[in-house]
């Protein structure tokens, strides 16, 4: 059986109280929830890989506990430890995500409707030119192949590759704050 937030939330208050019990069953109640948060989300790694997310995934709980706000919700705090941790292994594989599944990373289970990322995303993409736009949505978001998302806006597969490498290079740059 699952704890649910209620319950988690107590046993991380009690262990922020000094209850070392409270502390080793959140915990260990932590681990079913975040094996399937990283299964849901990292399909590229195997799963020695998502044990050893949990693992500094419960560390981090257990390491930075003190900077849980004991009025805020306990799982969007966890989530965000987890998507970090996450990120982090991206990072470390060197390996980037589609645009499709960036809404998972960004957006917490619970804690922001997905409708707002996509909004986020569409957004971002309205900022390019309509035939960058268009090829990143066919190929990154639609999940078309390169031939095609070239034979649907009848253009070449060369023009759609660099439309999608430009856009993706023009959008790092917005979202990193060095926006042309």
């Amino acid at each position: 059986m699952r704890a649910d937030e209620s319950q988690l939330r107590t046993w991380m208050i009690g262990g922020l109280d000094g209850d070392a019990e409270a502390h080793a069953c959140l915990l260990r109640a932590l681990v079913p929830l975040l094996r399937a948060f990283y299964r849901r989300r990292v399909t590229f790694v195997g799963s020695d890989d998502i044990e050893d997310l949990v693992q500094e995934t419960l560390i981090a709980v257990h390491t930075r506990r003190a900077t849980f706000d004991r009025d805020r919700v306990f799982t969007a705090w966890l989530f965000s430890i987890a998507r970090y941790k996450m990120i982090d292994q991206f990072r470390r594989a060197r390996r980037t995500v589609p645009l499709e599944g960036l809404e998972d990373v960004l957006v917490a289970e619970g804690f922001e409707a997905s409708s707002n990322a996509r909004m986020d995303v569409d957004s971002l993409l309205d900022t390019l030119p309509p035939k960058q736009a268009r090829s990143i949505r066919a190929t990154r978001i639609e999940g078309a192949s390169i031939a095609d998302a070239a034979s649907a806006a009848s253009i070449g597969e060369s023009d759609v590759k660099v439309s999608v490498h430009r856009g993706l290079k023009a959008l790092a740059a917005r979202v990193s704050g060095q926006s042309r």
